[in-house]
């Protein structure tokens, strides 16, 4: 991963250097001392991974992070614990505590790995734009983006469509299996969702662009919320 150093401090300077060059999967592009050099560079160039400081010159690591449009996966760098929250909020990997030790600077990167190779994955599949659904003795073409929902009913499954249901000999399971991911959850035992159809989401209900009120189970309610929101 191309990654570079937002650090006014020398010594903070050479010591993430110094890790970054004993991790194989990292190459450091560039160090800047303060936001707007590298916000300048990042204007022009790519990068996958940000190591910030958030006292920094001119302008701090987290007004400069929430200026950048669409930033590379950032880890904080700072002496001050305050921060982690607000820097949570806008999405950092990782929060560095200093002084950090290698094996604690080795397990955030681990964790930019883990999300890097995650993107670079499903990007390199073709979304699924259709999918056959085996209804008694046919196989009825369906676009994926006309799902709603899909519901589970003792031995079958609903595929919910704008105007129109599909009873599938599959169990909720295979479905999960089959369209899970970015667009599709499953938010109740017997429920899974488009999520790209969603109107509002109302206290334990989600209500759908066609009307449909679909209640989060509890067990899936934390994950769901955290994946979407």
């Amino acid at each position: 991963m191309r990654c570079i150093i937002v650090e006014d401090q020398p010594p903070a300077q050479r010591i993430l250097r110094k890790f970054i060059q004993d991790v194989p999967t990292l190459e450091l592009v560039e160090v800047f001392s303060d936001g707007l050099k590298a916000m300048e560079f990042l204007n022009k160039e790519t990068v996958d991974l940000m190591f910030l400081d958030i006292h920094l010159p001119k302008i701090n690591g987290l007004d400069f992070l929430k200026s950048i449009p669409d930033p590379p996966h950032v880890i904080l760098t700072t002496a001050f614990s305050e921060y982690a929250l607000e820097g949570y909020d806008l999405n950092v990997v990782d929060y560095l505590l200093k002084p950090f030790s290698f094996q604690r600077f080795l397990q955030a990167v681990n964790k930019v790995n883990a999300k890097h190779e995650h993107i670079v994955s499903k990007n390199d599949i073709a979304p699924l734009t259709e999918i056959y659904v085996k209804s008694s003795h046919e196989h009825i073409k369906v676009l994926v983006k006309d799902i709603y929902t899909i519901s589970s009913d003792s031995d079958y499954t609903e595929i919910h469509l704008k105007d129109k249901k599909i009873l599938s000999n599959e169990p909720l399971r295979h479905w999960k299996e089959v369209l899970g991911g970015s667009q599709f959850y499953q938010i109740h035992k017997s429920h899974i969702i488009n999520t790209k159809k969603i109107d509002r989401i109302s206290g334990n209900l989600v209500l759908l662009t066609n009307g449909a009120r679909i209640p989060m189970g509890r067990a899936y309610k934390e994950s769901f919320l955290k994946s979407i929101l």
